[in-house]
């Protein structure tokens, strides 16, 4: 039996996770979890990547504990933040956090030399303020003359344990910088950010092998043989890769610290109404582009749970929710106040307050003001994306840890009224294994890899039901952000 183990790291924590197939269905194993976070360094943040490393190597000692001799290995974690190695392999700087405040003004600042509609027809890329065309933007040019190679996160990750460059496609193309038409790195955006597109490695697909890890490594640490495979990197990539539907057109919507909620297509949408409602089109394995648009997502509850003291759990949060009055307090989830600030919930309380709504004081009305404020920004994108692309989704697939929250997968289900199937929680960790067992011949494609999750998880399923006022409830929502009607 082969043996498969996904290293799948998030912004709170990280996990590694064995896969193997077993009387045709996927089983997994959780062979060593660990916490993430970022850290302050004199009013800047950064990852403890040093850490992060440490714990993977942790995490392999485990598996050969755990009788493991053999077996593939990919990586996986968030998107847009980078490593800059030097011409001897050593890192040049410590690893921005993507929440540091250093890009605030700095879309505007690029937009004073070359158009934001360009930039979007080049790469079909939505403006976050920490891409990292941005992030590269603002960076010390000193430093990024000194880089040999930039390497996004799981990239330096494979460096590390292989000696190999690679920049693996669905990861950089959230860089901003990739584009459309040429399917390499654009030439004008490298020279506005004042880099060479000798600092980046090849495109690497999904699935292809980067062979054993390093021998000194697997010696040193008496880890077990294992053949590096190059996954879809970027955990949002991989979340959809193990969304269980066969459908041609089906919604999606990663729930987790972030929401990504989309379509996946085989070609990209970068046109006019894309533009204007900031819909981005990432880099898929096997052809596909995820359609899609960021929203802030569980991160919120997260930081209120945090700045409660961590006194209640999650489970607690939810049940709190449910006594609260629905829809009394609503905020605009995307609105960059909440990216990173000192106190959420007092972030939380100002943005009712300037708006009319009063001040949610309890802990359940904070978790209900974020449920149904995320519950009605879904069917808001969910409206935008079948409009923009022309067609309809008959169920929402949601995955990933949202899934355990089933006052929001209800709510979401009410909201947008349609039907939600919900699960597995570790698509992100299957995506990542399945792209290592088609990769390695155990499965055929990736159709026929989904259809092995639906047979081997079990996915819940939530019907719409009524909500008194609706109509009027979303379009006070509609107004509290401005959106206007696609």
């Amino acid at each position: 039996m082969q043996k498969h183990i996904a290293v799948d790291i998030g912004a709170s924590s990280g996990r590694l996770v064995l896969g193997t197939l077993e009387d045709g269905q996927i089983k997994l194993e959780e062979l060593y979890r660990f916490d993430n976070s970022i850290g302050e360094t004199n009013g800047s943040y950064f990852w403890n990547i040093d850490k992060l490393y440490q714990e993977i190597i942790k995490g392999l000692q485990a598996a050969k504990a755990a009788g493991i001799e053999e077996c593939t290995l990919g990586f996986d974690t968030w998107a847009v933040d980078y490593v800059l190695v030097d011409e001897n392999g050593n890192r040049v700087q410590e690893v921005y956090a993507y929440r540091d405040d250093r890009t605030k003004t700095a879309i505007e600042e690029v937009a004073q030399h070359i158009s934001l509609n360009e930039i979007y027809q080049k790469t079909g890329i939505q403006f976050l303020s920490f891409n990292t065309l941005f992030q590269l933007y603002v960076h010390d040019k000193a430093e990024l003359a000194k880089a040999h190679k930039i390497l996004l996160v799981p990239d330096y990750l494979y460096y590390l344990f292989s000696g190999k460059y690679v920049n693996e496609k669905t990861n950089a193309s959230t860089t901003q910088l990739l584009n459309l038409a040429t399917k390499d790195y654009d030439e004008d955006l490298l020279k506005l950010v004042g880099v060479r597109r000798e600092q980046f490695a090849e495109l690497t697909e999904p699935g292809q092998s980067l062979g054993p890890i390093l021998e000194k490594l697997r010696i040193k640490y008496d880890l077990p043989r294992c053949e590096l495979i190059c996954v879809a990197s970027h955990d949002t990539a991989s979340a959809v890769l193990g969304v269980p539907a066969v459908e041609e057109h089906f919604a999606y919507l990663s729930s987790g610290t972030w929401s990504l909620i989309g379509l996946e297509n085989t070609a990209a949408i970068a046109n006019e109404m894309s533009y204007q409602n900031n819909y981005t089109n990432e880099w898929g394995a096997y052809g596909t582009y995820r359609f899609l648009k960021n929203i802030m997502g569980l991160w919120m509850i997260q930081e209120v749970r945090r700045n409660l003291g961590n006194y209640y759990s999650f489970a607690d949060l939810v049940v709190e929710a449910e006594k609260a009055v629905p829809f009394k307090f609503l905020v605009d989830c995307n609105n960059e106040r909440f990216l990173n600030p000192e106190s959420m919930i007092r972030e939380i309380q100002n943005y009712c307050r300037e708006t009319g709504q009063g001040t949610p004081e309890s802990a359940g009305e904070l978790a209900r003001c974020i449920f149904d404020s995320l519950a009605l920004t879904y069917r808001l994108a969910l409206e935008e994306i079948c409009s923009i692309a022309g067609c309809r989704a008959g169920c929402l697939h949601i995955v990933g840890g949202g899934v355990q929250n089933e006052l929001l997968c209800q709510l979401t289900a009410d909201v947008a009224q349609t039907a939600v199937a919900a699960g597995p929680v570790e698509a992100t960790a299957l995506g990542n294994l399945l792209v290592q067992m088609i990769s390695t011949g155990g499965l055929k494609d990736i159709k026929a890899a989904r259809e092995l999750i639906m047979a081997s998880f079990a996915i819940k399923m939530y019907q719409p039901g009524k909500i008194a006022n609706l109509e009027a409830v979303y379009q006070n929502f509609r107004r509290l952000v401005a959106k206007p009607i696609v």
